[in-house]
């Protein structure tokens, strides 16, 4: 586990920041695909753990969710657009009608789990408040810390190229995982405008060029 920022962690998973996991504070932000429920749990053993949050619920996020849950007593937090996907599992429906998604239920996905707790604008957690980032997914949500000016970010943008996974090559989301492209390119707009000096994705690694964040998003279509 190696630490970002005050009270930020990000997970040891492999491949190297391929899937991310972080642990702000007390509380859990992703569980990474059904596949990582043991090295998340390995890692978090001795920690104290009192929540688990999604930035959305697709099968490389919420994958290990139900397990890590049911296993250490987690109240599960999921913004209010993703609740449905997230309780039932089924995270194929509210996709764009193409194959990726339906394969990526069936190689990543893990069982759905009861939501305590629905996540909105400007809620906070573990000392980050929560915006609703809607596009890439209907309830997902990016997590905001003014003071340092960190932010994660969750599959809004990538750091990594999705072809090929090269780390460190800004990237929108394949459109065939991401309902409203454009809508998304507003949630980034979005999120730029506050020039984080941190970045934290759900792939790829974290960011702390600013300039070179604010100016892809610049260029992004529809601008």
């Amino acid at each position: 586990m190696k630490q970002l920022a005050d009270g930020l962690h990000q997970l040891s998973l492999f491949p190297p920041n391929a899937i991310n996991v972080y642990l702000a504070g007390d509380v859990l932000i992703d569980a990474a695909t059904r596949h990582s429920a043991r090295g998340i749990m390995r890692q978090l053993d001795g920690r104290e753990v009192t929540a688990h949050a999604l930035t959305h619920a697709h099968p490389d996020h919420q994958g290990s969710s139900h397990e890590i849950c049911l296993k250490l007593g987690l109240p599960y937090w999921v913004g209010e657009g993703d609740v449905k996907a997230a309780e039932s599992g089924d995270m194929v429906t509210p996709q764009p009608d193409h194959p990726m998604p339906r394969m990526s239920q069936r190689a990543l996905a893990g069982p759905g789990h009861p939501v305590d707790r629905v996540l909105h604008e400007g809620d906070d957690v573990a000392g980050f408040t929560v915006l609703e980032v809607p596009g890439h997914s209907l309830g997902h949500l990016a997590f905001w810390r003014e003071a340092d000016r960190v932010l994660i970010i969750g599959d809004v943008l990538f750091n990594v190229n999705p072809s090929t996974f090269w780390p460190g090559q800004l990237n929108e989301p394949r459109p065939f995982f991401t309902p409203d492209p454009a809508r998304n390119r507003d949630s980034a707009r979005r999120v730029a405008k506050l020039e984080p000096a941190l970045v934290c994705f759900g792939h790829g690694p974290p960011l702390r060029d600013t300039k070179k964040f604010t100016d892809f998003v610049a260029g992004l279509p529809g601008a």
